[in-house]
């Protein structure tokens, strides 16, 4: 009798036994676009391919047609050949994270890059962007002190904010973020460098967070050289990690650079897999993933903590009409531009107060502030555009007592918008400051 039962036991084992491994074959490789047959995965799940020295290469499906499945690989494909074998992968326990994530570096598969062991946790971290039903969002009703005299005085920001910082190339984005990181007072900073130089990476961590600041950091990275892929995955990734630590009932503050390298790289799968483009060349699937990002961040349902995040947008050409520019400044809750003009003339931080909003500052603001912010504005406007007359003689004064007060008031309006790179302006200060100016 026990014979019998162990008999029947093991036969039942038998059910459980992969008797054959299933496998696809490659057929065509487009750049970084690869097809195959034989394969049937879903869209948005992982195969691994078969190199020519037997390692696996990692990828996603990201469409078909047909019986031809559409991959794209994670990382650059090496030793790849038609008939290369393709195998589903197994479907992968979700990220675990907790308080242990801070301080580390990652790429856009929470694999470490730090070299500091491998990365655990207690929650499991859902790897889709994180939503919240927008009736049920925390509005934003407190101010956040990012250190920033300009920003704090005349574009006060929110705690749960989304904002741009809009600049061309070498104007000074990087730079702004790195005073921003360093000066808010935030429980959590989670940075994601996507599609930027890598020689950025490692300045970032030492020079804008440095030892304290990375303590509280959780740093995401997916340079210029990884594939499209891979700039999706670090830029959602980095989201998912910072609504992780906001439902705990942190402060965070969200830092990515850059929105843009984010629609390219979009653009570069859209375009392989054939979608039309529509604006500038950017198909429209780009135009539909930016809100769904942007919407991830943000206050979340609970009463406690806040996810504000801070996007640099960059205007290629100095174009404010890009078609990136434009979605941004439509979806996001603000816009910081900087200038040029005020770069090349050695003004930093190079903001241009007069074409940048904060569209929550009437929310977390008292009366007295706003109309010393708008009186301030006003002056500065003034006398922007007579500064050009002075030295030619073409201004008189007492002609307008507005424009009189304005070049009165000049050094002073000059010397608030001017802030040293390692200088801190509390949010306090600034705003008696301000009304001091103005009075």
């Amino acid at each position: 009798m026990l014979k019998q039962f162990k008999l029947d036991e093991a036969l039942r084992s038998l059910d459980a036994v992969q008797l054959a491994k299933v496998s696809g074959r490659l057929v065509r490789m487009s750049g970084m676009l690869l097809e195959s047959i034989g394969c049937q995965r879903v869209t948005g799940q992982r195969c691994y391919i078969e190199q020519a020295d037997g390692s696996l290469l990692d990828a996603q499906v990201v469409g078909f047609n047909r019986d031809i499945t559409y991959l794209m690989p994670f990382k650059k494909p090496l030793g790849l050949s038609s008939s290369s074998r393709v195998f589903p992968a197994r479907d992968d326990a979700a990220l675990q994270i907790d308080e242990s994530w801070l301080g580390r570096v990652l790429n856009g598969l929470g694999e470490p890059m730090d070299e500091r062991g491998k990365l655990g946790g207690r929650d499991a971290l859902t790897t889709e962007l994180p939503k919240v039903s927008p009736l049920k969002r925390q509005p934003v009703t407190e101010p956040l002190d990012v250190g920033v005299r300009a920003i704090n005085g005349l574009l006060t920001l929110g705690k749960g904010q989304r904002v741009g910082l809009f600049a061309g190339s070498g104007v000074g984005k990087s730079v702004l973020l790195g005073m921003i990181t360093r000066q808010t007072k935030a429980d959590v900073v989670v940075v994601g460098l996507i599609g930027e130089r890598g020689r950025e990476v490692q300045e970032f961590i030492q020079h804008s967070l440095g030892p304290e600041g990375l303590r509280k950091a959780v740093v995401v990275v997916a340079p210029a050289n990884e594939s499209p892929l891979m700039r999706l995955k670090a830029a959602e990734l980095c989201h998912s990690i910072a609504a992780y630590f906001r439902d705990q009932g942190h402060d965070v503050l969200l830092l990515v650079d850059s929105l843009t390298r984010y629609a390219m790289a979009q653009r570069e799968i859209a375009l392989a897999l054939g979608e039309p483009p529509a604006t500038k060349g950017y198909p429209p699937s780009v135009f539909g993933m930016l809100p769904e990002l942007v919407e991830s961040a943000g206050n979340g349902e609970g009463a406690t903590g806040s996810l504000s995040a801070l996007y640099t947008v960059l205007a290629e050409g100095d174009d404010h009409q890009d078609p990136i520019v434009d979605c941004a400044r439509a979806i996001l809750d603000g816009h910081i531009v900087l200038s040029r003009k005020l770069a090349d003339v050695g003004h930093y931080p190079a903001i241009d107060v007069a074409a940048s909003v904060s569209r929550c500052m009437s929310q977390i603001t008292d009366r007295k502030h706003l109309n010393a912010a708008r009186q301030f504005k006003e002056y500065a406007s003034l006398y922007d555009g007579i500064r050009e007359l002075i030295p030619l003689g073409g201004y008189t004064p007492g002609m307008d007592p507005g424009t009189d007060r304005a070049v009165k008031l000049a050094p002073n309006i000059e010397r608030f918008l001017r802030q040293d790179v390692g200088a801190s302006a509390e949010l306090k200060a600034c705003i008696e400051t301000l009304q001091s100016i103005v009075r």
